[in-house]
């Protein structure tokens, strides 16, 4: 998992439950596309890859060890997101803990578009509930505070929203008007048709959220906006319902034609593979190209893209985040 940002949570002023040491729970987590085109910050879609966290209460200190995916490069104390992310949970359920073993296996790509950090996010937090206990599948917190607490970390609720949630969701923000309380995040799930699966194009690169938002501008047309309300306002139907309508449901001009120069592998990829009909766009800030479709990529294009040095992920829409009690 990565380390984030971090994250303002409710308040609990009530005192906090101690977990005896020895409670376990084991989390698995979806990575996820955002934007899937024009539905920028607002649209996201779980993928069937997955992290595995485990976490066990101890008496004192604090244990991280990482697998797979960021190992040797995040770090392993309180700057690690899950253990931020499974802080700020705990704290919202009522609880504290003497002290953390945790493991993370994973096998989310880093800084690559498929929201690692918001899977690390939704783990922590989901950790944190199953450990406090409670009736929810999830344990003592409800969906809808998952996604609050990990749309945090992360300023907007599309990645977070699909990994709780599976499947697709369409999510907004809430400013609060007094300019001082916290954002509130929601997202509702949308149904996705059988049909449909997902192919991701991974460059061997990294690409920053921060530095691939610089690039684009402060305003847009009229017209820019208008195209982009109708192929957002489609998608969830193409998603759902109506799968033959994805090419177009996918078409976007407020965010992708801005991160064309910054991100030219991408953008060759994104292009080739929609003059060839399939409904590609760039997942979330990149560099990956998503795939939804009810058609194989062809074969060809996929070693090709292989051969180039670009990992292929032939899967499914990702289930929810579910939450094991050992």
């Amino acid at each position: 998992m990565m380390s984030g940002s971090t994250a303002g949570t409710g308040a609990v002023d009530a005192p906090l439950r101690t977990i005896a040491p020895g409670r376990r729970v084991t989390v698995t987590v979806p990575a996820s596309t955002a934007n899937l085109g024009p539905g920028f910050d607002t649209l996201g879609l779980a993928v069937g890859l997955y992290d595995t966290v485990e976490v066990e209460s101890t008496d004192a200190g604090l244990d991280v060890t990482v697998h797979g995916e960021g190992e040797g490069e995040v770090p392993l104390d309180e700057r690690h997101l899950v253990v931020r992310a499974l802080r700020a949970g705990l704290h919202e359920a009522g609880a504290s803990v003497g002290g953390l073993r945790i493991v993370c296996r994973n096998s989310i790509p880093h800084s690559r578009g498929l929201g690692s950090s918001a899977a690390a996010a939704v783990a922590g937090v989901a950790a944190a509930s199953g450990l406090a206990g409670g009736d929810h599948p999830t344990g003592a917190l409800d969906d809808d505070t998952l996604i609050q607490l990990s749309s945090a970390f992360e300023g907007h609720p599309d990645n977070a929203a699909a990994c709780v949630l599976g499947g697709g969701v369409v999510s907004w923000t809430n400013i609060p008007v007094d300019g001082r309380s916290a954002p509130e995040y929601h997202a509702v799930g949308v149904p996705v048709h059988p049909d449909i699966s997902a192919t991701a194009l991974i460059p061997d690169f990294h690409a920053s959220t921060e530095a691939v938002r610089r690039v684009l501008p402060s305003d847009v047309s009229h017209q820019d906006a208008r195209f982009n309300v109708s192929r957002a306002a489609l998608l969830p139907l193409a998603l759902s319902s109506y799968p033959e309508l994805l090419w177009e449901a996918t078409r976007d001009r407020l965010h992708q034609p801005y991160r064309a120069e910054v991100l030219p592998v991408t953008t060759e990829w994104v292009n080739r593979l929609r003059n060839l009909g399939f409904p590609a766009f760039l997942s979330g800030a990149g560099p990956t190209v998503m795939v939804l479709s009810t058609s194989a990529v062809d074969a060809p294009l996929l070693e090709e893209a292989r051969g180039r040095g670009i990992a292929v992920l032939e899967t499914g829409v990702g289930r929810r985040a579910s939450v094991e009690v050992n």
